[in-house]
């Protein structure tokens, strides 16, 4: 595999990492625990100015129409610093719209490409137990939804969002303006702060052009497995280098407790599990960017982005001792993250599952040669 980034790649993962460097400092990121603001603004403002915002947003929607490689090592820069901006909720939800959406959102499409207003859109409901709660009921030439959408992304911040409700005909995609009669909001935070609302909707009234075809929702989960993992990768990459730096530092029985065998073994264990994230990462958004069937690898990454997350997150306190669980000190953002995206993944034991139903219907190595297995040794 080619780990190596074209020139304009490598400028890209630079712009992203200085905005986020400059901005995004530990005193930075305390202040805005202790404040109001439901995003970092002044981020999110830089992000719009450079197109970071739209990297991935299609060409003839107004968007640079890069890849998901591209939004990768910018998303990767986010979690490296922590920056609190809905920089991959915005552009995949309005990518999806580009996509999949009537003719009716193209003014939304423009006004969202152009950062005017802001989109988002939630999945969750696929892989929480309850399962999705809205339902959708024939109404005239339309449908009324009625149910719950719960921990939505940036939701009193946006002006439209999608997600997951349940028809006769199956659950589906649907985007829905969120200034609109029967729906209200109870707003909140998630473990990493971040904004979120649970959405209750009552006779929220809509058409079939709010519907999005129903290949929609394979296409848009993919793309967010893959910023996900893209941010994960960047949290516990951050993460391990500054419990490097931390181990190194501090002294036990006269010897820096870097030099222990056991801390040596556990940080081992840590850069591992990120280079087995990167290697499914980039094998997933190479084959999204080509095109490519990726269902059985976006499980995979899946899977590794919930586990490295986890076990970074988790040796990475331990060896901090109780400098680990000290709210003054920066590291315990590192794990409230990993725990959040993880959260929105959904457990490891249901994404092997899902996995394990994918293999058991295809006959082929479709993470490396996509032929019939006999003939692909």
């Amino acid at each position: 595999m080619d780990f190596n980034c074209t020139e304009e790649q490598h400028a890209i993962a630079d712009l992203a990492d200085s905005i986020f460097r400059e901005l995004t400092t530990d005193e930075r990121l305390e202040e805005f625990d202790h404040s109001d603001e439901p995003f970092m603004k002044d981020i999110w403002d830089q992000c719009v100015e450079s197109g970071l915002h739209s990297l991935a947003v299609q060409e003839q929607a107004g968007g640079f129409g890069l890849g998901m490689t591209e939004l990768m090592l910018v998303l990767e820069a986010q979690g490296r610093h922590l920056a609190q901006v809905p920089l991959w909720q915005h552009q995949l939800a309005v990518a999806t719209l580009h996509e999949f959406a009537s003719d009716e959102y193209q003014m939304l499409i423009e006004e969202a490409t152009s950062a005017e207003k802001i989109v988002t859109f939630s999945l969750d409901s696929a892989v929480d137990a309850p399962g999705v709660q809205v339902d959708a009921k024939e109404f005239r030439d339309g449908y009324l939804l009625n149910g719950n959408v719960l921990s939505m992304p940036y939701a009193k911040e946006s002006d439209a969002a999608l997600f997951l409700v349940r028809f006769k005909k199956g659950v589906r995609l649907v985007i829905v303006r969120l200034d609109k009669s029967g729906i209200k909001f109870i707003p909140g935070n998630i473990t990493n702060g971040g904004p979120i609302a649970n959405l209750l909707l009552e006779d929220v009234y809509i058409t079939d052009n709010d519907v999005l075809d129903v290949k929609a929702i394979s296409w848009l989960e993919q793309r967010l497995i893959a910023a996900l993992a893209s941010v994960q990768l960047g949290v516990s990459a951050e993460q391990i280098r500054r419990t490097v730096e931390y181990v190194n530092e501090r002294i036990q029985f006269d010897r820096a407790i870097g030099t222990f065998q056991a801390v040596q073994m556990t940080m081992a264990d840590t850069h591992i599990a990120v280079e087995n994230l990167r290697s499914v990462l980039w094998q997933l958004v190479y084959r999204l960017d080509a095109g490519l069937p990726a269902e059985s690898e976006a499980l995979a990454c899946k899977y590794f982005a919930n586990e490295t997350g986890h076990l970074v997150g988790h040796k990475a306190q331990h060896v901090h001792g109780g400098v680990g669980v000290d709210l003054s000190y920066p590291i315990f953002r590192y794990l409230y993250w990993s725990r959040t995206l993880g959260v929105t993944q959904g457990g490891s034991l249901s994404i092997l599952e899902r996995l394990g139903d994918w293999l058991s219907d295809n006959n082929t190595l479709g993470w490396k040669y996509d032929l019939e297995e006999p003939n692909a040794i």
